[in-house]
């Protein structure tokens, strides 16, 4: 299983990075072994002072598929999901400014939260799924699907063409505006159209 992160598929989210609108889809890569295991908190690294969240929309793709044609990119999911790309910015940030690759950054232990799964039938529109995450029960972050640059069914067309997709592998499909850093003691709670898909706390 592997873990597919979209960047900058909000524009929200790029004015807020002072970055530029990307003219393809931005793809990296977290190994299985960044997924925060179930029910367990999520450990600030002693690597990085500077530990953002960033809720996403997920796909799991349940077929194997190359080369996939938009029109049939649908039927490789039918589960959808919410959780957090934890990024350690100032760790990104540096590697960045050095021309270096970011991974130590995005796929270190712990730093994929996986919230509940639900079937897609269960949801009328996928390209109107409204989504927030709550600090300490305040919203800090809130988007919909509407406003991806790339919607689903693109970006799996997309990432097919550079590797085979595997039954299990997850789709973390962007965040918007509003990522920011954790501390102790904070408690992270994802909604997936007003549903709760996971909650943990930070130690």
């Amino acid at each position: 299983m592997k873990i597919i992160c979209i960047g900058q598929n909000y524009s929200d989210h790029i004015k807020e990075l002072n970055s530029e609108m990307p003219s393809e889809p931005l793809f990296f890569l977290k190994p299985d072994s960044a997924v925060l295991l179930n029910k367990h908190p999520f450990v600030i690294p002693e690597f990085s002072n500077e530990v953002h969240y960033e809720v996403e929309v997920l796909v799991r793709i349940n077929r194997l598929g190359k080369y996939i044609a938009p029109k049939f990119a649908h039927k490789y999911y039918n589960e959808i999901g919410l959780g957090i790309d934890f990024t350690a910015r100032d760790l990104q940030r540096a590697c960045k400014e050095k021309g270096h690759p970011w991974e130590k950054a995005k796929a270190f232990d712990g730093s994929a939260v996986i919230g509940q799964w639900v079937e897609k039938e269960k949801f009328k529109d996928l390209r109107n799924i409204d989504f927030h995450l709550k600090k300490n029960d305040k919203i800090v972050q809130s988007g919909n699907t509407a406003n991806m640059i790339y919607d689903i069914d693109t970006l799996i067309a997309y990432v097919s063409q550079y590797m085979t997709l595997k039954i299990g592998d997850i789709l973390f499909t962007g965040t918007p505006a509003g990522v920011g850093a954790v501390a102790i003691d904070d408690k992270l709670t994802g909604y997936l159209n007003s549903e709760e898909s996971f909650t943990l706390n930070i130690k």
